[in-house]
């Protein structure tokens, strides 16, 4: 499995508008896949509410830090 990593300080307004931007659009993307392949399925209403969880504390700036972290397993999919 490889593992990749950012973080993102955020020290003012516009780091903080910045990590709500990205932090939104993710959101948005999530939202919008769940409700075109995994509609009504458990797994998708509680990955829509983590990043609600995670949508809504961006929403006021504040300094912290935004770390992402992707994984990929090293199979392929299948279709």
């Amino acid at each position: 499995m490889s593992r990749y990593e950012a973080t993102f300080e955020i020290d003012s307004k516009t780091d903080s508008y910045a990590a709500r931007r990205i932090v939104e659009q993710v959101y948005d993307t999530i939202r919008e896949e769940s409700r075109s392949v995994r509609e009504g399925t458990d797994d998708a209403a509680a990955l829509l509410r983590e990043f609600e969880t995670l949508r809504d504390a961006v929403r006021d700036p504040a300094a912290g830090t935004l770390t992402v972290t992707y994984e990929r397993d090293d199979g392929t999919l299948g279709n």
